[in-house]
C-alpha cells in the first residue's frame, strides 16, 4: 500500500511538473508549482535522504554525537531535536532563498522553479546532511580543518584562505542587507531589537528555571515573540517611541556590529540557539501562513514562463540565463554558507546521529520551500509592476513616465497612476526602482495576504513582510559570524595552539573581534557610500556562495571514496560537476565580459573614460575612483576565489586516486568510537 502511494506522489508530480514545463499560457494557477513542490520535496526526504543515510553514511544511534562526550556547557551542549532543527533553519535560512528566487524571476518563472526543485533535492539538501554527518563523526570538526585532515595540507590550507574570505563577503552583503531592510523602519527594528532579550529570556528559562520544559518555552517566546510584534505596529504608530527607533544606515550597521560581536562571545545556549529557534517560529509561521494563503486563493501567475530577458538583457541585472540564474537564485537551491553552519554550531548541539536527516536534509528541503513561496509572490505581480519596483533608474530612465513607458515598451504595460496607486496602498511615497528584490517580495507577500484578511491591511502586511525579511537575515548573520569565529580560531591555533581552543574566552573575544572588524569595514563601506562601496561586490555574492559549495561537495567526495565508497561518489560528485561548471563560467564573463553591464573590468575601464573625460556628473565623479577600485577588486577576488576552488578539486582528485590505485594517502580523522562513559 505504502509503494503504491509513493507511485501516485511520483506520478501527480511528474504531471505537475510537466503542465509547468509545457504551459506558454497567458497565466498559469500558483497551484501547479505548489503541487510540484511538495512532490518533489515529499519523495526527496522519504526515500532518497533516507537510502542515502541509510546506504551511504550509515547513521549510528548508539554512537555518542561530540555534543555529549564534550559538553561544556558552552559551545558543545546537548540539545533537544527541535530546538537544533529551528537553531540551523534560523541560521541557515538567510536573504538567497527571499531575495534570490524573486530577482530572478527577471527570465520568468519556469527556470527558477525548475532549478530551485532539483537542485535543493539533488544538490543543496545532499550537501547539507552530509557535511553535518561528517562534521558529526569529526567531533565538530569546521569544514576547513576537515579539508585539511582529510586531503592534505595543500587542499586544506586553500579551503581555510578560501572559505574565511568568502565568509567575510557573505556576512558583509548579510549585514548590509539588513540595514536596507530596518532602516526608518521603526516597525521592523524595534521589533528585531525585541527578539534578543526574549530570546535570553527564554535560554534561561529553559536552562534554569524550567530545564527540559521546551514546550513551555517555545509557548512563552512565541506569545513575546507576537507580542513584539504587535508592539512595533504600536511603536511605529506613536510619535515619540517611533522616533526613538527610527535609525539611519550607519546607526543601523554600528548595533548590527555589536550585535554580531555579542552574539559570537555569549555562551550559545543563553543568546543564539534560543534566537534562532523563537524566529524560526515567526519565519515558519509567516511562510506556512503564505503557503495557506495560496492555496485558499490559488493566485494566477502573471510573469511569463520565459520571458526574453534570458539573452542578457534584462534591467534587473546583466547576463544570461546561464550561468547567472543559478547564480543569483543560490541558497534556495544549494548554498555553500550552510555548510560552513553544518559543521560549525549544529554539530555541537546534537544529542543523537539520528537527527542529523531531518536537521540537515529536512532543514534545506524548508528553505528551498521558502523559495518557492518567494518566487510565487513575486511572479503574481503584474510583470510591468515587478520590473517597475527592482528596475534601477539608470535601466528604464529618472522619472516615472520615462520608466513606464520603456517598460511597456518591453511588452509589460503599466502606468504611473496605477504605480502611485500601489505605493499609497502600501504606506510608502513611491515604489519605483526600489532595487534589491526585498520590495517587491513584500508587495507579493502583502497582495496574497491582502486577498484572503481584507484590502484595508495591505500597508500592515507590506512592513510587516519587511520587518520579516529582516528577521530572516539577521539569524544568519549572528550564526555566520560564529562560525567565522571557529575558523579563524583553527587558522590561528597552527600559530599559537591555545587559539584553537574555542571555549577559551582570550581566544574567543580576540577572534571574534577579528572576524567582526574585517565584514564590519565592508558594511561599513557600503553605508556610508550610497554610490557603490559594498553595493559593487554584491555581484560576488552568489559566485562566491556556488563556490564555496563547490569547496563543501569536493570534501565530501573525497571522504566518500577514503572510507571505500566509490560507487556511492556520485551523489556529491554530480552536483559538484555542475557547480563548477556554473561557477568557472560565471566567474569568466564577470571578469573579462565586454558588457559593462556584466563585466568587472570593462565597468571599471569604462568609468575611468569617462572620469578622464569629464563626463561624469560632479558627485559620481568624486566617488568614481572608490568605484572604479571596488570593480577591479571584484575582478581579483573572483579570481582567486575560482581558484581555491580548482586547487580543492585538483588536491581532492588526487586523494581519490590514490585510494583506487591503493596508495597511502592521509588517514581518517573521524574519532574513534567510544561508550558514553568512555
Amino acid at each position: 500500500m505504502k509503494k503504491l502511494i509513493w507511485v501516485a506522489v511520483a506520478l501527480v508530480g511528474a504531471f505537475a511538473i510537466g503542465g509547468l514545463a509545457l504551459h506558454r499560457g497567458e497565466s498559469i494557477n500558483a497551484m501547479w508549482i505548489v503541487v510540484a513542490a511538495v512532490c518533489v520535496y515529499a519523495i526527496g526526504y522519504r526515500l532518497y535522504s533516507a537510502w542515502i543515510t541509510a546506504k551511504v553514511l550509515v547513521i549510528d544511534p548508539s554512537r555518542p554525537t561530540p555534543a555529549v562526550r564534550f559538553n561544556n556547557g558552552r559551545d558543545f551542549v546537548p540539545t533537544n531535536r527541535w530546538i537544533v532543527f529551528g537553531h540551523h533553519f534560523a541560521a541557515i535560512a538567510g536573504p538567497g532563498p527571499l531575495v534570490g528566487p524573486t530577482l530572478a524571476a527577471q527570465f520568468g518563472y519556469l527556470p527558477g522553479t525548475l532549478w530551485i526543485l532539483v537542485g535543493a533535492v539533488l544538490g543543496g539538501c545532499v550537501q547539507d546532511m552530509t557535511v553535518l554527518f561528517l562534521s558529526t563523526r569529526r567531533d565538530g570538526r569546521s569544514l576547513g580543518q576537515m579539508a585539511r585532515d582529510e586531503l592534505g595540507q595543500v587542499g586544506g590550507y586553500a579551503a581555510i584562505a578560501g572559505t574565511l574570505v568568502i565568509m567575510v563577503i557573505l556576512i558583509a552583503v548579510l549585514g548590509l542587507v539588513v540595514v536596507n531592510a530596518m532602516k526608518h523602519s521603526p516597525w521592523a527594528t524595534s521589533t528585531v531589537f525585541a527578539t534578543i532579550p526574549i530570546a535570553v529570556l527564554i535560554g534561561l528559562y529553559m536552562r534554569n528555571v524550567r530545564p527540559g520544559r521546551v514546550m513551555e518555552g517555545s509557548l512563552l517566546g512565541t506569545t513575546l515573540l507576537l507580542l513584539a510584534v504587535i508592539g512595533g505596529g504600536a511603536v511605529n504608530g506613536n510619535d515619540t517611541l517611533r522616533a526613538w527607533f527610527d535609525f539611519d544606515s550607519l546607526t543601523l550597521a554600528k548595533w548590527v556590529i555589536v550585535y554580531g560581536f555579542t552574539a559570537a562571545v555569549l555562551p550559545v545556549w543563553l543568546l543564539l540557539a534560543p534566537r534562532d529557534y523563537l524566529s524560526t517560529f515567526l519565519k515558519l509561521g509567516t511562510v506556512t501562513l503564505l503557503a495557506i494563503a495560496v492555496v485558499a486563493m490559488h493566485p494566477q501567475i502573471r510573469m511569463p514562463a520565459i520571458t526574453q530577458f534570458i539573452d542578457g538583457t534584462g534591467p534587473i541585472f546583466g547576463g544570461a540565463l546561464f550561468p547567472f540564474a543559478f547564480i543569483t537564485i543560490a541558497c534556495g537551491a544549494i548554498s555553500g554558507f550552510h555548510a560552513l553552519v553544518s559543521s560549525g554550531t549544529t554539530p555541537k548541539l546534537l544529542m543523537d546521529e539520528r537527527d542529523i536527516r531531518m536537521i540537515g536534509y529536512g532543514s534545506m528541503a524548508l528553505e528551498s520551500g521558502v523559495a518557492i513561496m518567494a518566487l510565487i509572490a513575486a511572479t503574481l505581480l503584474q510583470p510591468g509592476v515587478f520590473f517597475a519596483i527592482n528596475s534601477p533608474a539608470g535601466a528604464v530612465g529618472p522619472t516615472p513616465d520615462i520608466a513606464v513607458a520603456t517598460i511597456s515598451s518591453w511588452g509589460f504595460p503599466v502606468t504611473a497612476e496605477h504605480m502611485q496607486a500601489l505605493a499609497t496602498q502600501m504606506g510608502e511615497a513611491s515604489l519605483f526602482a526600489r532595487t534589491g528584490g526585498a520590495p517587491s517580495l513584500a508587495v507579493g507577500m502583502s497582495s496574497i495576504f491582502g486577498s484572503l484578511f481584507g484590502q484595508s491591511l495591505m500597508a500592515l502586511w507590506y512592513h510587516f513582510a519587511i520587518m520579516f525579511e529582516a528577521v530572516f537575515i539577521l539569524t544568519t548573520l549572528d550564526a555566520g559570524t560564529r562560525v567565522g569565529r571557529f575558523m579563524l580560531q583553527d587558522a590561528l591555533s597552527h600559530v599559537w595552539p591555545a587559539m584553537g581552543r574555542t571555549s577559551w574566552y582570550p581566544s574567543v573575544i580576540l577572534t571574534s573581534a577579528l572576524i567582526v572588524t574585517a565584514w564590519g569595514y565592508f558594511l561599513y563601506i557600503g553605508v556610508v557610500d550610497p554610490n557603490g562601496g559594498i553595493n559593487i561586490l554584491w555581484p560576488l555574492f552568489g559566485i562566491s556562495n556556488q563556490l564555496l559549495a563547490g569547496i563543501a561537495l569536493s570534501i565530501c567526495t573525497g571522504i566518500i571514496v577514503k572510507q571505500g565508497k566509490l560507487r556511492y561518489a556520485w551523489i556529491t560528485a554530480a552536483p559538484l560537476a555542475w557547480l563548477v561548471l556554473v561557477t568557472t563560467v560565471a566567474t569568466w564573463e564577470k571578469v573579462v565580459s565586454s558588457d559593462v553591464r556584466v563585466g568587472f573590468l570593462s565597468a571599471a575601464n569604462d568609468m575611468a573614460a569617462k572620469l578622464a573625460a569629464g563626463t561624469l556628473p560632479a558627485a559620481q565623479a568624486a566617488v568614481a575612483p572608490q568605484l572604479i577600485f571596488n570593480q577591479r577588486l571584484d575582478a581579483v577576488l573572483s579570481v582567486s576565489l575560482a581558484f581555491v576552488l580548482w586547487v580543492v578539486i585538483v588536491d581532492t582528485l588526487r586523494v581519490c586516486l590514490r585510494v583506487v590505485r591503493g596508495l597511502p594517502v592521509p588517514p581518517t580523522s573521524e574519532a574513534a568510537t567510544v561508550s558514553i562513559g568512555g
